[in-house]
């Protein structure tokens, strides 16, 4: 019996060599090489926000205060029931630039929302954002729509969050957060796009319009983002974009109950994405659970020991330089020292959502 978990503890490391090397490596070992293309159309840049007051008050000056020639700020209220629509009319009131404010009183969800706002957006071409988001750059609309060409339709960008000294938790926070970069910049490399975040994402009006919108999974709660991205990504009309200055920066969640409950949200939707997309990340997950129940089998029994070192030792080698030249390019290298602690947490914390969400479906935004 042990023979035959050695020679599956072989395959588990074949099968994550694939992933971390030829997979993740495209985005790891890729040379970005600055855009040639200057995109000076016009650009409309949505933020929606349910009782986001405080955060609008902190963040859309960073907004405003961008360095790019015509563009409008489309601020979206979601039947808030704080003064977020009073902030709103504020920044309309005093800012220079042009801001439309729309109030979604009547339709429940996240997307019905973003629809009306998007419906009122004035130009083709739309850049998104969340309320508790700021750019890290003035030259971030620059940057994210340099990638629009005649090709390019979606740019999937990079939402980090932001760094709090001595929490395990923001630490984890982060690493998912890079994890889950380095899969959607990734596969879509490949030419296989799967997901986006709505922290920072832009595709034109013209696409949203030719797929109806968000209509195949309106009645979904989440998904505003990686659905609309799953359903109408592809190799030919999707680009992605890390530059330092197109990030945008996110304030994290402080305690454990709230992340899993934002978690539970995200995750739901994976359930939804095409079949190809779901195949890989479940591959990819249990590769991961079993390197390390095999890993630890073989070792309590000694089995191998030498041998089974070694395949664990190549296992992190080429984890660390995957991640390591990804983490390095999206500026998270703090988090490389305890990689294997944080994956094993994931990893329990990933399953104990999926079985909580089989139990529950989570029905909030």
């Amino acid at each position: 019996m042990i023979a035959y978990i050695f020679i599956a503890f072989i395959v588990i490391i074949c099968i994550q060599f694939i992933y971390y090397i030829f997979i993740f490596g495209t985005f790891a070992f890729f040379k970005n090489k600055p855009t040639k293309n200057q995109f000076n159309q016009p650009v409309s840049v949505l933020i929606c926000a349910k009782n986001e007051a405080e955060n609008l008050k902190k963040n859309i000056p960073f907004f405003i205060n961008q360095n790019y020639p015509i563009f409008e700020l489309v601020l979206i209220n979601d039947s808030s029931n704080d003064n977020t629509l009073e902030v709103m009319k504020q920044f309309k009131k005093e800012s220079s630039i042009s801001i439309k404010i729309v109030n979604n009183q009547f339709w429940e969800g996240k997307k019905h929302a973003l629809t009306q706002g998007i419906k009122a957006a004035s130009y083709e071409h739309l850049l998104f954002s969340d309320a508790d988001c700021k750019p890290l750059s003035k030259n971030w609309i620059t940057e994210m729509t340099n990638n629009f060409n005649s090709q390019y339709k979606i740019i999937l960008g990079f939402g980090n969050y932001k760094k709090i000294k001595k929490s395990i938790l923001n630490k984890l926070i982060r690493f998912e957060t890079l994890l889950t970069a380095i899969q959607y910049f990734s596969y879509a490399k490949i030419g296989i796009p799967y997901m986006g975040v709505g922290r920072n994402l832009a595709y034109t009006k013209s696409l949203f319009v030719s797929v109806n919108g968000f209509a195949k999974h309106m009645k979904i709660k989440s998904g505003d983002d990686d659905l609309f991205i799953n359903q109408t990504a592809t190799k030919k009309n999707t680009t992605i974009c890390y530059s330092q200055d197109s990030y945008t920066e996110s304030t994290p969640k402080t305690t454990f109950k709230s992340w899993i409950r934002q978690k539970r949200r995200h995750i739901s939707t994976a359930f939804y994405y095409k079949p190809i997309h779901k195949y890989l990340l479940t591959v990819f997950y249990s590769s991961q659970v079993l390197f390390w129940i095999l890993g630890t089998i073989l070792l309590c029994n000694l089995y191998k020991w030498p041998m089974v070192g070694f395949l664990i030792f190549i296992r992190f080698l080429f984890l660390y330089i995957a991640i390591g030249f990804s983490a390095k390019k999206l500026n998270e290298t703090d988090l490389l020292l305890l990689i294997p602690f944080y994956e094993i947490f994931l990893i329990f914390i990933q399953m104990f959502i999926f079985i909580k969400n089989l139990i529950s479906k989570p029905t909030h935004w």
